[in-house]
């Protein structure tokens, strides 16, 4: 099981919610690997500037961000196509997924169809 942060969960750690860290902290409690998230989910939530999102820039270092490249940009792409859906950045969420894994988001909705359009069984967490 691996921890897969979208960008609902990004922006929940970045208003620093200390019972969001929390569920956070739970959640790994199954696995040691660092949660895991892709480069445009960063571009989502990233406005930066003057302090403005510590609580996401204290989060970064603990995650492992992979490149939103070109496998992932296709594998996110045929999702698209299978779902109907539209949102190339959390199809590229449930891409990076594998049965098992664990998805934290604000759109549930979303990523089951995702996850099914991908054949996937993920456990989807609301944030």
């Amino acid at each position: 099981m691996r921890l897969i942060l979208d960008a609902g969960a990004l922006i929940a750690l970045e208003r620093d919610a200390a019972q969001y860290w929390r569920r956070v902290a739970q959640l790994l409690r199954t696995d040691a690997r660092s949660p895991l998230t892709h480069a445009g989910v960063i571009a989502q939530v990233w406005r930066g500037g003057a302090g403005r999102q510590a609580g996401l820039a204290r989060a970064l270092p603990g995650m492992e961000i992979v490149s939103f490249d070109l496998p992932l940009a296709r594998a996110a792409g045929v999702l698209l196509a299978r779902s109907g859906l539209s949102d190339a950045i959390d199809a590229a969420v449930v891409a990076l997924a594998v049965d098992g894994d664990r998805i934290l988001t604000s759109d549930p909705d979303d990523i089951d169809m995702l996850a099914v359009a991908a054949g996937r069984r993920v456990d989807i967490v609301a944030t």
